[in-house]
């Protein structure tokens, strides 16, 4: 049956935002949720025994990592090539978000996806097979593209995108992006964890940091130079709890990512006429999680300062922004962009 001829209380229409440390659902009846990217199931018949669970969805299954085969399903926002396990929970994590959503017995789910700016089709074919299984029709959109169409900055602006897998950046000049519009990175959020990780294992040799309590660091800390107070944590030091200054180890970690951003945004602007890049450049908005490294909106602008002057706003809401976005794409996009799954 045509979209149009489907009376639409049947029909669902979601956005998800998958992404490599959380992804975001929202849906037309109204609810948005969001959870972890991790997916776990018991190591043993003890571990079954005592969570009384055959799988671990979000921040159970972090909580229970020791009792648990942990995974991390996403890599650089997309499944990890050749994992069955990954595709298996990447699955998990989907029936989950729309578990959320609480979908009406008998309802059509048309679903609007984001993935990265520049991922490889096998990718995008890997994230139809474990969504299919759900949706009567699908569509994939680049995430940078769902966040400009939430915020109606369809021309002469520029998303950076920053998760945990990619950075990625988006110019609108007011149609579809195409690929020659968009890059990807894949300095995000976790080349920033595993900095700052090689940082505090070579300051406190004596003490077996992770990677998600640098994680976790980060984002109750974040911060890049002069945008912030000290950074001052209880850590223990050889078994012994002392408060230490972190504040060079989270800005250093921080402002690593800056030169590529920069570097990318110029190679991306310097394809655009003269006109339209000067418009973009006081139209730059920074989505995703580490846009909320405090301070890091004006320490692009002034890594960018040879360049001429540059106008860089953080996004609000940047958890639901794609989500929301690729809802928003759903209930707008014409047929021809559907697929029937």
């Amino acid at each position: 049956m045509p979209r149009s001829s489907i009376p639409s209380n049947n029909i669902l229409y979601i956005g998800i935002d998958l992404g490599t440390s959380r992804s975001a659902i929202a849906a037309s009846n109204g609810k948005r949720r969001w959870i972890h990217s991790y997916v776990g199931w018991p190591r043993d018949f003890v571990a079954r025994r005592m969570l009384k669970q055959d799988v671990l969805i979000g921040r159970d299954a972090i909580e229970h990592r020791n009792s648990v085969n942990l995974v991390r399903p996403l890599e650089h926002g997309v499944i990890k090539d050749g994992a069955d396990k990954d595709e298996k929970a990447v699955r998990e994590l989907v029936s989950h978000l729309i578990d959320l959503v609480q979908p009406e017995e008998g309802q059509k789910i048309y679903a609007a996806v984001g993935v990265p700016a520049e991922a490889l089709r096998i990718n995008k074919l890997a994230i139809r097979n474990a969504i299919g299984e759900w949706a009567d029709t699908l569509m994939l959109v680049s995430e940078p593209f769902a966040v400009a169409y939430r915020l109606g900055a369809l021309n002469n602006t520029c998303i950076i995108d920053i998760g945990a897998g990619t950075v990625d950046f988006c110019v609108m000049h007011g149609t579809v992006p195409g690929e020659e519009d968009q890059r990807s990175l894949r300095t995000g959020g976790d080349h920033v964890d595993e900095q700052l990780l090689n940082l505090l294992s070579e300051r406190f040799v004596q003490t077996p940091f992770s990677v998600t309590f640098a994680r976790e660091l980060k984002e109750k800390y974040g911060s890049v130079s002069g945008a912030s107070d000290r950074i001052k944590v209880r850590l223990p030091i050889a078994g012994k709890f002392e408060v230490h200054d972190l504040t060079e180890e989270v800005w250093r970690s921080c402002e690593s990512m800056i030169p590529s951003i920069s570097e990318t945004l110029i190679d991306l602007l310097s394809s655009y006429e003269p006109m339209l890049q000067e418009r973009i450049r006081h139209n730059i908005y920074l989505a995703g999680g580490g846009s909320q490294i405090h301070g890091l909106a004006k320490a692009i602008s002034f890594a960018l300062e040879e360049y001429g002057q540059f106008t860089i706003t953080p996004i609000q809401d940047p958890l639901f922004s794609g989500a929301e976005g690729a809802l928003n794409l759903a209930e707008d996009m014409p047929q021809e962009y559907w697929e029937n799954m």
